[in-house]
């Protein structure tokens, strides 16, 4: 309403356990320790929209690096959609993160906005169901993050994202409930990935690996890691069939899907070693 005062501003912490309460309720199940590891990412790239001082718009526009920025957490409150609030929070997100290349995961059927504020479709992800429980695998080499040097793990997983982001790191693979794990081959980090708790369940991300082998072998310890009555996740890049075949191997059924899109050329990441994307919200 033209009486109504609308303006846009970075989020309060309390602001981003909120527009993680609306994630959560458009069913898309965030982490419950999440908020701490995305603020470290960039303090500053989470937006609301208030209305009257209520805040009823959310969208989140991190930057990493010099030239890359993700864009997530895209929400209006269902009462107030279709009246103009959430292009204008969109808007002041790109401005944001303007002269960079964007990247997003968005819901398949808002490829069409998408696509009118430049954004290519790069690939397809698939989100899978399944079970925990079952043992994790008697094989050497598998290693508890916490006793790596943090800079061999930074330094590895660099080659998997299209920008630093150390921060961010730090506090995922540390945060409460999760268990994050690697696997060494001839003295060398060869894969790593991280389970945490969920509104449902818990999730696996990121599970990066140098062969399919390795990755399941990270797969069943992370797997082994949650009890067999509790749902687990895993977000798969749909081009890697190894991957696929993996989350299919265990009886992984897809329950979500989602378009990862750019605004500018899509990074040369080693897309056949993503075997589970780290968040959909950051990348």
């Amino acid at each position: 309403m033209a009486d109504k005062q609308y303006c846009i501003q970075v989020m309060t912490p309390e602001q981003l356990d909120l527009a993680i309460e609306w994630a959560a309720q458009e069913g898309w199940n965030p982490g419950l320790h999440d908020a701490d590891s995305f603020r470290s990412a960039d303090p500053n790239g989470f937006l609301v929209g208030l209305l009257d001082g209520e805040p009823i718009a959310s969208i989140s526009v991190v930057k990493y690096g010099d030239s890359f920025g993700f864009l997530g957490f895209y929400i209006v409150k269902p009462e107030y959609r279709g009246q103009g609030y959430g292009l204008q929070i969109w808007k002041a997100g790109l401005e944001y993160l303007a002269g960079r290349n964007i990247g997003l995961d968005g819901v398949e059927d808002q490829q069409g906005n998408y696509k009118k504020s430049g954004f290519k479709l790069a690939y397809g992800n698939i989100r899978y169901e399944g079970q925990g429980g079952g043992n994790a695998p008697a094989v050497e080499g598998l290693v508890d993050l916490s006793d790596l040097p943090f800079e061999r793990i930074d330094a590895y997983d660099q080659s998997f994202f299209p920008a630093e982001r150390t921060e961010f790191l730090k506090h995922w693979i540390k945060q409460e409930g999760s268990y994050a794990i690697g696997v060494e081959r001839d003295g060398q980090l060869a894969g790593y990935g991280v389970i945490r708790p969920c509104r449902s369940g818990y999730k696996v991300g990121p599970l990066l690996a140098e062969n399919a082998e390795l990755a399941e072998e990270l797969f069943l310890a992370l797997k082994a890691k949650a009890k067999s009555s509790d749902l687990f996740y895993l977000d798969v890049p749909e081009v890697n069939k190894n991957a696929v075949a993996l989350a299919e191997k265990y009886a992984m059924t897809p329950v979500f899907k989602t378009a990862r899109m750019y605004t500018r050329e899509f990074p040369d990441l080693p897309l056949d070693r993503i075997f589970g994307v780290t968040t959909f919200e950051l990348g």
